[in-house]
């Protein structure tokens, strides 16, 4: 038998999770960060983005103790050293977003799912995109657009009516939030490799902010995204609940 992985547990600042973390690190104990072989986080998908933001030199199993959970296991206090042993790895590359806002200050920020831009007035956003380098639409009058990763695409994406990506897929998806003109425009497929840069039109007039995995900028003139490889997020899953099993099922559900 392997020896015992060395688990450091961290929580969100639900009831739920507070009392998981209580109970887990009272049974399997609480090895400190940086003795740490992985991290257990407690909580929804939300908490769990947080985590791997912080932590990419580690994987991260997550337990339920949220919602729906997408990124997440089943929770349960038994078994924890055999199911962490046994877990399926699904290495991600986030998205590096940098977006130059109105007072001329860059900001920088990794996603694991998407980096959406989204109206911050009554009026509708008009963004020109160009992707690697070529205005690809002059004009895109819109409630907002993003761009999503494979492991991003069933969030905001596919509540947006973005395609489902399969995990391990070079593509990314550029999605239209309610495109108003060119009316409906549901967005594109691009190669993961693609760089794609949002220039607001009538910023004044037409505010908008940045979204980098709710990491929020405002109000933005720019906003550009390409894929980071020499990031690496490792999610660990129980046997047969891997990111790919998952989303066959949101396709089929």
């Amino acid at each position: 038998m392997s020896k015992p992985l060395n688990i450091h547990f961290v929580a969100s600042n639900s009831q739920e999770a507070q009392t998981a973390l209580t109970k887990l690190v009272s049974r399997h104990g609480q090895v400190p960060r940086p003795a740490a072989e992985v991290i257990v986080a407690l909580g929804g998908d939300g908490f769990m983005l947080q985590t791997l933001n912080e932590a990419t030199d580690l994987p991260v199993y997550g337990m339920n103790c949220g919602t729906i959970g997408f990124l997440m296991n089943d929770y349960g206090e038994v078994g924890l050293p055999e199911r962490l042993a046994a877990a399926e790895v699904a290495v991600i590359n986030p998205l590096a977003m940098r977006a130059l806002t109105a007072d001329g200050m860059l900001h920088e920020a990794l996603a694991i799912n998407e980096v959406s831009l989204l109206r911050a007035g009554p009026q509708a956003a008009k963004l020109r995109i160009s992707v690697n380098g070529r205005v690809r639409m002059e004009e895109l009058a819109c409630d907002g657009a993003l761009l999503s990763t494979p492991a991003g695409s069933t969030a905001y994406n596919y509540s947006a009516h973005g395609p489902i990506l399969p995990i391990g897929s070079d593509v990314l998806a550029l999605t239209a939030i309610a495109a108003f003109r060119p009316r409906r425009w549901q967005g594109a497929i691009l190669p993961r490799s693609a760089v794609v840069r949002f220039d607001v039109l009538e910023p004044e007039k037409r505010p908008v902010m940045a979204d980098a995995d709710s990491r929020s900028v405002k109000p933005v003139l720019w906003v550009e995204i390409r894929s980071e490889p020499r990031v690496s997020h490792k999610i660990l899953f129980d046997p047969g609940h891997g990111l790919e099993e998952r989303l066959m099922r949101e396709q089929f559900a």
